[in-house]
Formats: C-alpha cells, sequence, structure tokens
C-alpha cells in the first residue's frame, strides 16, 4: 500500500474535522464593501443609461487589461510558477494587481496557495463546504478561522520575499492602489475629454472595481457549486463556461484543481480560454517562457480514471 505523505495525512484530518467555529462579524470590511456596491449599481446605471458612452468604453477597456493581469500573472505566474516572465512583462502585471484592488500580490499569492494546499476545508480562506455566499464574499465579510491564519503562517512565499518588486508593492501597496486604480484612471477621461470627476469615479474606479470583484469571486464560489467534474470527480472544483467567459479562462476549475500548474488552467484547445491564447503570443515575442503544460495523455488518463464522465471522449465513447 503506497505511504500517505503528511501533507495527505493533514487534510484528509481536515477535511474529517467537525468544527464549532463561530466567526464575528468584520464591520468594516461589510460597511465598505456595502456602500461601494450600492454606489457601483448606480455607475452601471449610467453606464446601461447611455449617458457616459466613451467614458463606459474606456471603464470596459481597462477592466479587460485587469482581468488578464490577474490570472496570468498573480494566479499562474506568481502564485503557480506555472511560467516564467521578463521583467516588463512582470512590472506590467504587477501594476494590473495592484489596480485589481485584491490587496498585494504577496497576500493575494498566499491565500491562493493556502486554498488549494487545503482546498475546502477549514484552512482554506474561502472554504465552498461553508456555503455559495461564504465562498463568494463572505470570506471577507468575518474575521477568519483559526485554521487559516495557522496554517497560512506556514505557506512558503520565499519566491516572492526574494523579488524586489514584488516586496516594494507590498510594502506601499496603499498609495500605489490609490494612485494606480483610482487617480490615474479617473484623471484620464476628466483630461482627455471633460468627464465629471463624479462620473468618472463612479464608472473608472466604483462600477469597474465591483464587476471586476464579483468576476474574481464567482471563480471560488460558481465554480465550485454549478458545472461538471470531467477531471476529478471527488474534489468540488467543476468547469463552468460562464465563469470562464467573464475571468478570460478561470472557470475551467475542475481542471485547475486536476493539474494546478498548468499555465493554461485548462486543456487548451478544448473550450474558451482567452487568456491562454494571450499567454501563447506572449511566448511567442519572448516575454513568457518555460510554459508548465500537462500534455494531453496526462489530461486523458486523468478524465478515465476519476472524471465523472462529461468530458466529451467520454460522452461520445461507444460501449
Amino acid at each position: 500500500m503506497e505511504k500517505k505523505s503528511e501533507d495527505t495525512e493533514e487534510l484528509d484530518v481536515l477535511k474529517e474535522k467537525i468544527d464549532q467555529f463561530v466567526p464575528s462579524i468584520f464591520w468594516p470590511n461589510v460597511i465598505g464593501l456595502t456602500i461601494i456596491h450600492i454606489c457601483g449599481i448606480y455607475g452601471w446605471y449610467l453606464f446601461l443609461s447611455g449617458r457616459v458612452i466613451l467614458t463606459s468604453i474606456y471603464a470596459m477597456v481597462t477592466g479587460y487589461m485587469i482581468t488578464l493581469a490577474v490570472p496570468l500573472g498573480a494566479h499562474r505566474l506568481w502564485a503557480h510558477r506555472s511560467y516564467k516572465a521578463k521583467l516588463p512583462l512582470r512590472i506590467c502585471f504587477l501594476i494590473g494587481q495592484t489596480m485589481s484592488g485584491q490587496y498585494s500580490l504577496w497576500f493575494w499569492v498566499r491565500d491562493h496557495r493556502l486554498h488549494h494546499k487545503y482546498s475546502d476545508t477549514d484552512a482554506d480562506p474561502h472554504n465552498s463546504r461553508r456555503g455559495f455566499f461564504f465562498s463568494h464574499v463572505g470570506w471577507l465579510l468575518v474575521t477568519k478561522h483559526p485554521e487559516v491564519i495557522a496554517k497560512g503562517r506556514q505557506i512558503d512565499l520565499s519566491d516572492l520575499e526574494a523579488d524586489p518588486w514584488i516586496m516594494f508593492q507590498k510594502r506601499h501597496y496603499k498609495i500605489l492602489y490609490v494612485v494606480f486604480a483610482i487617480l490615474i484612471p479617473v484623471a484620464i477621461p476628466c483630461y482627455f475629454w471633460n468627464e465629471t470627476i463624479w462620473n468618472s469615479f463612479i464608472i473608472c474606479y466604483v462600477a469597474r472595481y465591483i464587476t471586476l470583484l464579483n468576476a474574481t469571486w464567482c471563480v471560488n464560489s460558481v465554480a465550485h457549486f454549478y458545472g461538471t467534474r470531467p477531471y476529478d470527480k471527488n474534489i468540488p472544483p467543476v468547469e463552468n463556461k460562464f465563469v470562464s467567459i467573464i475571468t478570460h479562462g478561470e472557470g475551467w476549475h475542475n481542471y485547475h484543481h486536476a493539474f494546478p500548474w498548468d499555465c493554461n488552467a485548462a486543456e487548451l484547445g478544448r473550450d474558451y480560454n482567452f487568456s491562454g491564447k494571450v499567454l501563447a503570443f506572449l511566448e511567442r515575442i519572448g516575454q513568457a517562457y518555460d510554459l508548465k503544460k500537462a500534455t494531453k495523455d496526462m489530461a486523458m488518463n486523468r478524465v478515465l480514471k476519476k472524471g465523472d464522465g462529461s468530458h466529451p471522449i467520454r460522452s461520445n465513447a461507444t460501449y
């Protein structure tokens, strides 16, 4: 019999653990996220009314770039080290991650590595076993589970701490966020086409921010509840096309948890994955290199051994 590793045994214990922890409400986040969502809804009203077309287009383009920087940069480059990138690309991704407003890269990567190591246990920051709302946004509205804090301190982040650019962003995140996420994006429409400061702030910052936040949160919630499990039927993450569309390819979550080190986070060529195509382009121009990918045989072996039968190779098979 194959001997289990210490990490596997620890994960099994966490999965079986029945915990009575009752979190406290973290009111600053509750109030802040409530206010910004209300203002963001007004921003969407302005957008849909057609009153500020040019500013809305600008906000969409800005948001589009950010939604590429987070999955390709924070997620696949830094959290999973699934490829390497030249300095200009790393700086662009770091700026994009700063603009996303999802805390500094150091904290983002720590929480994501924690999520994968202890997926859907009490040590997972957005444990889906605590419900859809919790995994979507609730985890940000309450105090952290003690296991999240304890296990988070054990996550190896030495690769990030050796990078002066990442540590500079960590030390100066608040001021960098104000400059790159608020001041510059809001000032551009005001300067170039005389947009009002209020409209620019509501659309180019608030509405954009809550839209991208909820798109990212959908990976933690929707992509753990609604979809298929063609690569591993024994884990909560699923394949969800809607989430993939709004996140440029992050919704093929069952595959991603089966092969977290794959730079495409999906079985490339099977479904929509715009970020995978962008990464291929970045490789061609020399900005991305040493890309790690699961082979077709590896994916098919996983499908046949652990999948739920929903993969085309299984659903189209004749018996």
